[in-house]
């Protein structure tokens, strides 16, 4: 089949940006903070945040630039939507940076879960709140105003929309992590073999300062420690190298968002005695309360645990372990993806991958962020509103999240 020849480059700079200028580790910990503090609706929610506070309202990089760095994030294992926050936040102040951006992003839950499992157990009911089904409704807004406005960037031509509607029903059709991965690939491959783009830069987006060097050895790390890690378990038989290395694996080798790391991490826990079921399922109910990533469970679960470590040493040695490998992953492959996406074979394929990507959130949209959240009129009525202000006027994110929260609790009065 012959390739299908498209119009200029989609994208661009939005209108007023400039490039951005490298900031303060403060600034990325305090943007990341609130988006810590406020970032309700899973992985994907997640990214629509993401792209209102960075894309639209700092303007640190553009739609194009954005939606590259998404797809990569996707493609590797680990909390997509942490480390597409670590990368900007290096982007933005080198490796403070990073390190600011997670931890702004993710102290909020984290500390929320390793008190809950320190014996707040009477805020469970937190989870079936109604402030709390305000804010469950809300990302359903948020992931609408990225499908809309990524959709209308990045698919401005019926073969990229094709594309895009051929990965939605595909997740729909695969519902898991290789469903998600087949769509982005099969994005990839017929965008490579199908769309020709005329010859463009790089997307506006800044260097990374990311050295091969650098990132040689944050790869040799991961490799080492994934490795490493549960030879060492078995021959000093320690319950910590073992549960370290059940951790570290959740993180290293899952796809597809926080959802699918739970079987690993009960797998790693359970069996062996540290985590009862019982508080393992309580831990796991009250996640769904807090904003920012899933896999702050995994603090919940040091905690909670009564040996080898427990309490807020077990929490945040556990934290760490699990977040690492993405971490690494994401480090090691940045120097390399800002070389390999200036090539025209790779930027025709990356066109096809963006595309996807609108495709994968608009299935998301639908199942499980609209069905998980949407019960009644009056929820779907709280979401079109929401759109409303989010989408037409313009308001902060961080006012319409607690809008919906208010509104919610006045409803259900």
């Amino acid at each position: 089949m012959a390739p299908i020849r498209l119009p200029g480059a989609e994208g661009g700079t939005p209108l007023g940006a400039e490039p951005a200028r490298p900031g303060s580790t403060r600034e990325v910990l305090l943007a990341f903070l609130r988006l810590g503090l406020t970032s309700f609706g899973g992985p994907i929610a997640h990214l629509g945040y993401f792209r209102s506070e960075f894309v639209e309202r700092r303007r640190w990089l553009d739609d194009r630039g954005y939606a590259d760095l998404v797809a990569l994030c996707q493609f590797l294992p680990g909390p997509a939507s942490s480390q597409v926050g670590m990368a900007l936040g290096w982007m933005r102040a080198g490796w403070r940076g990073a390190l600011a951006a997670w931890a702004g992003f993710t102290a909020p839950s984290a500390l929320a879960m390793i008190a809950f499992a320190l014996g707040i157990a009477h805020y469970g009911a937190l989870a079936s709140s109604a402030a709390v089904r305000g804010l469950k409704i809300v990302a359903v807004a948020i992931v609408a105003q990225a499908v809309w406005t990524m959709g209308r960037s990045l698919c401005p031509d019926w073969p990229r929309a094709a594309l895009a509607i051929l990965a939605a029903l595909l997740t729909f059709v695969l519902p898991s992590a290789i469903g998600q991965i087949g769509a982005i690939a099969a994005g990839g491959l017929l965008g490579w073999r199908l769309l020709k783009l005329p010859h463009q830069p790089p997307a506006a987006l800044p260097a990374f300062g990311v050295s091969p060097r650098t990132a040689t050895a944050a790869l040799a790390l991961f490799a080492t420690l994934l490795l490493g890690l549960p030879l060492a378990a078995a021959l000093t038989g320690s319950p910590l190298l073992s549960l370290l290395d059940g951790f570290y694996r959740a993180g290293a080798l899952v796809f597809g968002g926080g959802h699918v790391v739970l079987p690993l991490l009960q797998a790693a826990v359970v069996p062996s005695g540290a985590v009862s079921n019982a508080d393992f399922l309580a831990g796991y109910g009250a996640a769904q309360a807090l904003p920012g990533p899933l896999f702050t469970f995994a603090a919940y679960l040091g905690a909670v645990m009564t040996s080898p470590l427990s309490g807020w040493i077990g929490g945040l040695v556990f934290l760490a372990a699990i977040f690492l490998p993405g971490s690494l992953l994401v480090v090691g492959a940045l120097p390399f993806w800002d070389r390999l996406r200036s090539r025209d074979g790779v930027q025709s394929a990356m066109a096809g991958i963006n595309a996807g990507v609108v495709g994968i959130l608009a299935a998301a949209l639908v199942d499980p962020v609209f069905t998980g959240s949407v019960h009644s009129l009056a929820d779907f009525g709280l979401a079109l509103v929401a759109f409303a202000l989010l989408a037409y006027a313009r308001v902060s994110p961080v006012l319409v999240v607690g809008f919906a929260a208010i509104a919610a609790t006045i409803l259900a009065a």
